[in-house]
């Protein structure tokens, strides 16, 4: 099983009923509308899906529907954050069962893992399935950082290991990265207000959020900048920056999502404990929200130039 670690990749939002219930309506609206602008895969259960309030059931049922919604147009990528490593295989074997076309892994949750620890849990979870895996590497939000050396013994060892979603927030590591392994490791960039710079440097992808509102947009900025068009891609760029903007925030679930009704493929609907936005904090996000949808720039063909 092969993945071309390349291009958009959405880290969808969890879409749920107004009781709580996984709404899977709006959830095919909004994988259809990810892939007919042509994203690379879809990714679900990270940060942005909720997954920390999701069942073992629901995620399964979410890779089960968006294998079928895609019907093999694009990979689907399920997340695996688990507190050990049993629970971690656990989440894997049920990846390959319900037709996941592969992985991306955080390290250990809660438990601040040392490197040693780190790159053994790593190993095990690898070693233990043949999805190919993309390391989720984010030391700022999640406090451990998985470093060049560990990379190093990862590859030498877990062939299955091709991808980083580089969120350090470090733009030269991405240079570090291709310096120390060439096509080895492929790079996606993990941080919405980084991707085209990241892009720029040699990063292969984006693992992107507004995506889940703006996939048009998101995708055509990767599209142009890969076919050398980098003014139009900047263009589109620095219109798309204060919607980027709600990605770098605690609240992103519920910016994403009050986005994504704006755009008409989403509804606002979190899950307890988090509520949806209220007040100035709401009025601030609406605010930028409506600028943007009322200056949405008109796109270039950028599909001809996707391969």
């Amino acid at each position: 099983m092969t993945i071309n670690w390349k291009g958009v990749m959405p880290a969808v939002t969890t879409k749920f009923t107004n009781n709580d219930q996984l709404d899977l309506e709006m959830f095919a609206v909004n994988i259809k509308a990810q892939v007919n602008a042509g994203v690379h895969g879809i990714i679900l259960g990270g940060t942005l899906g909720e997954a920390s309030t999701l069942t073992n059931e629901e995620k399964r049922t979410l890779v089960r529907e968006a294998v079928k919604i895609v019907d093999g147009k694009v990979p689907v990528i399920i997340n695996v954050a688990e507190q050990t490593t049993v629970a971690a295989k656990q989440a894997v074997q049920h990846a390959k069962e319900d037709g996941a076309s592969g992985l991306m892994m955080l390290p250990p949750m809660r438990y601040k893992a040392d490197s040693r620890e780190t790159v053994t849990y790593f190993k095990a979870v690898a070693n233990s399935t043949d999805l190919p895996i993309m390391v989720y590497n984010n030391p700022v939000d999640y406090g451990i950082e998985v470093t060049l050396d560990m990379f190093e013994e990862l590859l030498n060892d877990c062939p299955n290991i091709q991808a980083v979603k580089e969120s350090t927030r470090d733009i030269s590591n991405i240079t570090r990265i291709k310096n120390r392994f060439g096509d080895r490791l492929a790079i996606l960039s993990g941080v919405d207000t980084l991707a085209l710079e990241s892009i720029l440097m040699g990063a292969d992808g984006w693992v992107a959020g507004l995506v889940c509102a703006f996939p048009a947009e998101t995708v055509a900025i990767y599209a142009l900048v890969k076919a050398g068009k980098t003014k139009e891609a900047i263009e589109i760029y620095r219109w798309f920056l204060p919607l980027l903007e709600l990605d770098i925030n605690t609240k992103l679930v519920q910016n994403i999502k009050l986005a994504e009704v704006a755009t008409g493929i989403g509804t606002e609907n979190v899950r307890e404990p988090r509520l949806p936005l209220i007040g100035a904090e709401r009025e601030n996000v609406l605010e930028i929200i409506r600028k943007g949808v009322s200056t949405r720039p008109i796109l270039p063909n950028y599909k001809q130039y996707l391969s």
